[in-house]
């Protein structure tokens, strides 16, 4: 046992737990702080956000003042910066969700996607393996697997991504294990299912359909609408991960998901009725490029572990898009500057 070691032990002997969380600010990293600072009374949060287009720190203003939550800004890239958190903080868990995350963008601009979910997952993992720690949970996605037309991934499923996001996400994916294969690290890889709920960046779905419908702006529908998606309700996602992080074995992969599959002209009826708005406001646009037409994974390993979803799907969706609509003072501000132009420039509507 080496001195960062012994230092670390003490640390955990004598204070809660500490949480290096990256990508905190954004859209599911800070509702798994949220969760976090609810389950537990001892408990430090590290929160490492570059604070990129999608990060947000108004997501966690209420915990500005909590002494056992420190924000820093910087990029996971940046190995320094890393390195010294380790050193400075003693991190017991990490849990990297950080990542370019949108598929649409990343067709436009991969290399982004590339430096961020691939390589900063390796100086995390170099990290990690320099200083020592007890779990390293890796953030993936379902759509790692790529398109299926009937029934449902499993864990043993080969990945065959079609878009850069996903094959970004992939390549981080692997890299992972493979530092729990070679190096011995405790690491585990989550992928999980479409996630919606409260602080969700307003260029995905649900959140651009109901704050344009607020707006009575028209909302852009892909093809058909009939590409299908397991929608996972956000505090369902963060519960997922905590669980394995405690109950998981190291070396493991599960995918965590929903158990709601459903078209996308579903999901977007569904939102025209609660908020009672004609359908014409529907407009349909050209496919997106590589579009995967369904998604579907199996999570049936993560029940056996003893884990289950708590929120039925109609009322995680009611309760969601009644946020945004309470919540005019969060979104508002971020469909402006550079989201207009996005918008305009990718959907011409």
């Amino acid at each position: 046992m080496n001195d960062y070691e012994s230092l670390r032990m003490t640390i955990t002997m004598n204070n809660p737990k500490t949480y290096l969380v990256t990508g905190g600010a954004g859209f599911i990293g800070s509702n798994y702080i949220h969760y976090l600072f609810s389950k537990y009374k001892n408990v430090r949060v590290i929160n490492l956000d570059k604070l990129t287009y999608a990060g947000n720190l108004a997501n966690l203003q209420d915990l500005t003042n909590n002494p056992n939550y420190i924000f820093i800004k910087g990029d996971i890239c940046d190995a320094e910066i890393v390195r010294n958190i380790f050193r400075e903080h003693h991190p017991d868990y990490v849990v990297n969700f950080a990542a370019e995350s949108h598929v649409d963008r990343s067709i436009g601009k991969p290399d982004d996607f590339i430096r961020t979910d691939m390589f900063g997952v390796f100086v995390l993992l170099e990290a990690s393996k320099e200083f020592g720690i007890e779990r390293f949970i890796q953030i993936s996605t379902d759509e790692v697997y790529g398109s299926i037309l009937e029934g449902s991934f499993t864990e043993e499923s080969p990945l065959k991504p079609g878009n850069p996001y996903s094959a970004s996400k992939a390549g981080g994916d692997r890299l992972a294990y493979s530092y729990f294969n070679t190096y011995n690290l405790p690491v585990i890889v989550t992928r999980a299912s479409n996630n919606y709920g409260p602080y969700q960046y307003p260029e995905k779905l649900i959140p651009l359909f109901v704050t344009n419908l607020i707006e009575n702006k028209p909302v852009p529908l892909y093809g058909d609408g009939k590409n299908v998606r397991d929608w996972l309700y956000v505090e369902d996602h963060c519960d997922a991960i905590e669980f394995i992080l405690k109950n998981g074995k190291p070396g493991e992969v599960y995918n965590i998901a929903g158990e709601n599959e459903l078209e996308n002209i579903f999901i977007t009826n569904f939102i025209f009725e609660y908020m009672n708005k004609p359908k014409t406001l529907i407009k349909p646009v050209t496919d997106r490029l590589g579009h995967d037409r369904r998604y579907s994974i199996s999570a049936a390993k993560l029940h056996e572990l003893g884990w289950q979803a708590r929120h039925k799907f109609e009322d995680a969706m009611r309760t969601t898009i009644q946020w945004y609509i309470d919540n005019p003072q969060w979104w508002q501000p971020l469909k402006s500057g550079e989201y207009l132009e996005y918008y305009k420039r990718h959907y011409k509507i």
